[in-house]
């Protein structure tokens, strides 16, 4: 009993410090320098504030990527290549960039594929090729959903300035 009494009373302290690091975080992203881009962020079918929050503060000045290739190399979504000078492959994604950004937009890709009817059909669409490679659907829509954030972001962050 005083094992899982412990356990419990540690359950509680968590749940108290994660809704006031919760607290803290909705403050930052109400501040003027953020508030623009979160809001429009979460229009976004699966962007929430944690996910818009984490987007903007890794990738920092949104401006300084010229396309999409560009933010999927930045995030690490991109293959790697394997060049012996005969033959080219594509292996893994490179995973270089923030860890952070890539295990936000995991999530969000899959509350996309679950409640987006397109992206759950370019899902379904991918996965179709070889059932095996599930993953690479998922990759695929994390890329995606970045291009698609950073578009977001460019605006926003261009009308912001623009105001000022």
């Amino acid at each position: 009993r005083s094992a899982l009494a412990s356990l419990v009373r540690r359950l509680a302290w968590l749940e108290e410090d994660v809704d006031r690091l919760d607290k803290d975080m909705l403050l930052l992203a109400r501040q003027p320098r953020y508030a623009l881009m979160c809001e429009e962020l979460r229009k976004e079918i699966g962007v929430g504030w944690l996910v818009a929050m984490v987007f903007i503060t890794e990738m920092g000045d949104m401006t300084r990527f010229a396309n999409r290739k560009d933010i999927g190399c930045y995030i690490g979504l991109v293959p790697g290549s394997n060049d012996t000078g005969e033959t080219k492959r594509a292996g893994h994604i490179t995973c270089q960039g923030s860890h952070r950004v890539r295990a936000v937009l995991c999530q969000a890709a899959w509350t996309r594929i679950r409640l987006h009817p397109g992206e759950k059909a370019a899902y379904l669409r991918i996965c179709a090729r070889n059932p095996k490679y599930r993953k690479i659907g998922v990759v695929a829509l994390m890329r995606r959903l970045a291009v698609q954030m950073w578009h977001i972001a460019v605006t926003a962050q261009r009308k912001q300035q623009a105001a000022a």
